[in-house]
């Protein structure tokens, strides 16, 4: 496996150019705005931009110099990139939540966001912009949202903000009504299978395929997949819906034995997010009269929505709360059968 780089460090940008020159052109036109929110499907280059998008800014906004140069692309040999890679330059901050036991996400600390607002006070060290760069926004809770509120209602000169969400409708309404919203779609398949192709080139054609329509197009989700047992979990998923309206219950609490025995939880929730995902395809293939698969006429679409979001809830709340994970599963599955 070749992946990527971590965000910060990542000279390589795909399929989201349109959103790039976005960022460039309003940053030339003079009328750049102080607060950005990149939104969209978790893994899909969120960060990746963002992070992109301060290096160059932190670089001065240099012109393109190569025809057909993508939009806002900084050299890996030039020292801000490094600098940016390495947390070295002294007018960038940066708030990443944290993983904490079990691989929760550690929420970010409204103490963190006070701190950044006497950072983003100072005149830039450099002489040019302050920047700041918050990934996953939706980690703060409501305190933490508060303080960041201030700084964007009342933002100090020559500073720039870049936030990331996959959960916009989790921020406060008034935080997303004072940033500038860009929105980053999944990558087309041509794309994807190109990408997927450079990082897993010891993958076989057929997973990388797989992976493909499982991380429904998010070149990050499908590198985590392949990192874990996402093409295992996805053949259990197929196994369970394949045998609905009906499966068998010694098969249903030996599939929760093996979902469970990980005491990390990550067969759990990998299953159960790949799952919902299987649900919501089905669906919207239904909607669009694309055909369904067999076990969808069991039920009505408005009744498999309403099952899709109690498994949601019935794994945040797992997760959260601490709950028996193979109860959990039964739980789950056992209302898919009736």
């Amino acid at each position: 496996m070749s992946p990527p780089p971590e965000p910060r460090a990542n000279p390589a940008l795909y399929g989201h150019d349109q959103a790039a020159a976005a960022l460039r052109d309003a940053a030339l036109s003079g009328r750049m705005h102080h607060g950005w929110l990149l939104a969209g499907p978790e893994g899909v280059g969120k960060a990746t931009l963002g992070w992109r998008y301060a290096r160059w800014m932190l670089a001065g906004m240099p012109r393109a110099v190569t025809p057909g140069e993508a939009p806002l692309f900084l050299p890996p040999a030039e020292p801000i990139f490094s600098r940016v890679a390495a947390g070295a330059h002294a007018d960038l901050r940066a708030l990443v939540p944290g993983t904490g036991e079990k691989g929760k996400k550690v929420m970010i600390r409204v103490e963190e966001v006070r701190e950044l607002t006497r950072f983003l006070a100072m005149t830039p060290a450099e002489g040019g912009w302050r920047v700041v760069v918050i990934e996953t926004l939706e980690a703060m809770n409501e305190a933490a949202q508060n303080a960041l509120l201030k700084t964007l209602e009342e933002p100090p000169p020559r500073a720039v903000l870049v936030l990331t969400t996959s959960a916009p409708d989790r921020l406060l309404p008034t935080i997303r009504s004072r940033v500038r919203r860009l929105d980053l779609f999944p990558l087309e398949a041509p794309l994807m299978d190109e990408v997927l192709e450079r990082w897993l080139p010891e993958m076989g054609e057929g997973d990388r395929a797989a992976l493909a329509r499982l991380s429904g197009g998010s070149p990050g989700r499908a590198l985590v997949l392949a990192e874990g047992e996402g093409l295992a979990m996805a053949r259990e998923v197929e196994g369970f819906l394949a045998r609905l309206p009906r499966p068998d219950p010694t098969e249903l609490h030996a599939l929760a034995d093996r979902l469970a025995a990980k005491r990390d939880g990550s067969a759990f929730v990998t299953f159960m997010a790949l799952l919902r995902a299987s649900l919501a395809a089905a669906l919207r293939g239904a909607a669009r009269g694309q055909g369904a698969p067999p076990w969808l006429a069991g039920r009505g679409l408005a009744d498999w929505a309403g099952l899709w979001d109690m498994l949601g809830r019935l794994a945040d709340e797992t997760e959260t709360l601490n709950l028996d994970r193979k109860q959990a599963v039964l739980t789950g599955l056992s209302r898919l059968s009736t």
